[in-house]
């Protein structure tokens, strides 16, 4: 499975507590189909499981077992000629699960009751999802971006056009004789249905959109109603009105990147925000008295931060190498992936940025409801 398939509800059966042990394997992988590294890692990252297990006091020899056939299938189904940046292996004694991430992943073993989900979210989070609505005075196509995929959506009464077609659009911009289509009083009809049509897609799924289509579209269509004016991105270019999708996604984007440049920059204004209004709290241990407590409502974390540790009268006690392995259960093998579970079941925003972003924060922030 990929990115694409962690609906919230898949999410939330990936999260459910389980019968220890539940183990999630993590690793980088190449997106070149022969690579050899990768079948060596993936052996690897199998033994070490394993032998964890194997090693640890708590886990019964039948239970070693039966999670060791599930690791088997799951390392058999692994398909090394189409991989991506990342692989997760979910396996406990009953199931196995295999995901392919756009994103790289790091090399690690999680024994635990849950599984390590911080990586699909991490993802999902990094592969946006918006709308594009592709504009001309004679038709209108919606498109929903996930990542760098575009499919079309052919619902909602897209892809749109007016009760009567009189001109060839496409023609009329290929020799710019553009001007007198964009005063015409059916063109604005028009196009005012399509920004009443965009608003109710909106409502049903709240999501960025961008606009592509020339300029003088672009201003009729902000202009005939009010939606299309809180655009996030917007692309003044013609010929793109039909796709195909390939060709619109490259198109399109610098602007689906840029504007998730400026969502980094406004997560960053926000927590200094907090921060002079004391509703902000920073490092792992203080992040996660506030996830408990239910009083965040953004959560930022660096893509790679991971912590051991255990936890003792509702606070964090870090622990590194063997001492961890030495208490067995009692230790939470990525605390932070926990920690953004239990963000998310308390409706908090997570927001994964990019390494030494937030150095001067310990790794991890938050901006509290109060």
């Amino acid at each position: 499975m990929d990115s694409n398939d962690l609906t919230p509800e898949v999410l939330r059966r990936l999260r459910k507590p389980r019968s220890y042990p539940a183990v999630s394997l993590t690793m980088p992988t190449h997106r070149e189909p022969l690579n050899d590294e990768d079948s060596v890692r993936l052996r690897n990252v199998l033994a070490d499981a394993v032998h964890r297990m194997e090693a640890d006091p708590d886990i019964s020899k039948a239970a070693c077992r039966a999670v060791k056939t599930q690791l088997d299938r799951a390392v058999a189904e692994v398909d090394l000629g189409h991989k991506l940046d990342g692989l997760v292996i979910f396996a406990d004694a009953d199931e196995h699960q295999v995901w392919y991430l756009p994103r790289e992943t790091p090399e690690s073993v999680v024994i635990s009751d849950t599984y390590l989900t911080r990586n699909l979210v991490a993802a999902t989070a990094q592969k946006p999802r918006y709308w594009v609505l592709t504009v001309a005075a004679d038709r209108a196509r919606l498109w929903s971006g996930d990542g760098e995929s575009l499919h079309e959506h052919r619902a909602d009464g897209f892809p749109m056009t007016p009760p009567e077609e009189t001109w060839d659009v496409e023609r009329e911009e290929r020799i710019g004789d553009t001007p007198s289509t964009f005063t015409d009083e059916e063109t604005r009809k028009f196009l005012r249905s399509v920004d009443d049509a965009l608003t109710a897609v909106l409502a049903a799924r709240p999501l960025p959109f961008h606009l592509v289509g020339v300029a003088p579209a672009l201003a009729l269509l902000e202009d005939a109603g009010t939606t299309a004016r809180s655009a996030a991105g917007r692309l003044a270019k013609g010929g793109l009105t039909d796709g195909p999708a390939h060709v619109l996604w490259k198109a399109i984007r610098p602007v689906v990147d840029q504007y998730a440049r400026n969502e980094e920059t406004e997560v960053l204004a926000r927590l200094d925000d907090a921060k002079g209004r004391r509703i902000f709290a920073a490092g792992l241990d203080e992040v996660w008295e506030a996830v408990r407590e239910r009083r965040v409502g953004l959560v930022a974390v660096e893509e790679h931060f991971q912590r051991s540790a255990r936890i003792s009268d509702g606070h964090l006690i870090p622990v590194d190498g063997d001492d961890g392995a030495a208490l067995g259960r009692e230790v939470q093998d990525d605390v932070v992936d926990e920690l953004v579970e239990s963000a998310l079941d308390g409706g908090a925003q997570v927001m994964f940025l990019d390494d030494d972003m937030l150095a001067g924060h310990d790794r991890i922030a938050a901006m509290l409801r109060y």
